[in-house]
């Protein structure tokens, strides 16, 4: 590799500096590094935090500075160009980003010997409507969630696979996940660990009022249909939906939200041939 992105998420000062480190290091070695300004989209973009066509032309790999949460942004905003991501841990726990901060000169230096390999990771998307009319659609790579807003109660939620009934929750709410997201919110909410080069869909109640619920595992090829039946006490607000915790917006009783796999995928840049078994025994301790 002879290109190099570099975004960072510009709150964390530990960040900022590394990014300064990188790309002296990189043209030190001959190669070229750009850096993302620190501007976002303003809302009416079609990206939220990194603008696609601000990335060169001739970029090999966009270096992901941040947490868990700066790598979803990233692979959203730029899942049109196909670049591939490196993620470099600014945070805490971070599955996604698979570089921590003590290993980023050695890291470096198997991107310029082109010692690395890809990952693909699959992404869902959702077509948000209510009535028959569309109100948004956005993709995620970690999950969709449905959740209630409001006062405390519980939702309704009835549940379609290809059109085809499939069961009903009284619940907080509902976590539509991928392989990726398996160890995020849906894991919290008692889902499954899935190896994150598997391609299915995860559908997880978040507090179910009942004593037997468990996630129901779904192959990636199907149509999934989540309704906002109502809730309880009669309440009107509704609930809300949210793409990777980000993009967000409410939804009425009587929404829906259809979520599908998308043809396009993330692609992570990896140095090291660690297993998903290693990788899990390390960070869930």
């Amino acid at each position: 590799m002879n290109s190099f992105y570099v975004i960072a998420n510009t709150s964390k000062e530990t960040a900022v500096k590394t990014t300064e480190f990188i790309k002296q290091y990189l043209e030190e070695k001959g190669k070229i590094c750009y850096v993302q300004d620190a501007a976002a989209g303003d809302g009416s973009s079609s990206f939220k935090y990194t603008d696609p066509a601000a990335v060169p032309d001739d970029v090999d790999c966009v270096l992901v500075l941040g947490g868990d949460g700066t790598l979803l942004q990233a692979s959203r905003d730029l899942i049109e160009t196909g670049l591939p991501l490196m993620g470099i841990n600014m945070g805490t726990l971070g599955y996604l980003a698979e570089i921590e901060h003590q290993n980023i000169r050695p890291a470096l230096d198997s991107l310029i010997s082109d010692e690395y390999f890809f990952e693909n990771r699959m992404m869902i998307h959702g077509d948000v409507a209510h009535h028959g009319k569309k109100l948004m659609e956005d993709i995620a790579l970690n999950d969709i969630v449905i959740t209630r807003r409001g006062r405390l109660r519980v939702v309704d939620f009835n549940i379609f696979v290809d059109d085809v009934y499939l069961c009903s929750y009284r619940a907080d709410g509902i976590i539509i996940s991928t392989p990726t997201g398996s160890t995020g919110y849906s894991l919290s909410a008692g889902g499954p660990i899935v190896s994150p080069d598997a391609s299915l869909i995860l559908l997880t109640a978040i507090a179910p009022h009942t004593l037997s619920s468990r996630t129901i595992v779904l192959p990636d090829h199907i149509t999934l249909t989540v309704e906002v039946a109502g809730g309880s006490g009669g309440s009107d607000t509704g609930a809300e939906i949210s793409f990777d915790g980000d993009t967000s917006m409410t939804l009425a009783f009587g929404g829906k939200v259809t979520v599908t796999k998308t043809e396009k995928h993330t692609q992570f840049v990896k140095i090291k041939h660690t297993s998903f078994v290693e990788i899990m025994r390390e960070k869930l301790k």
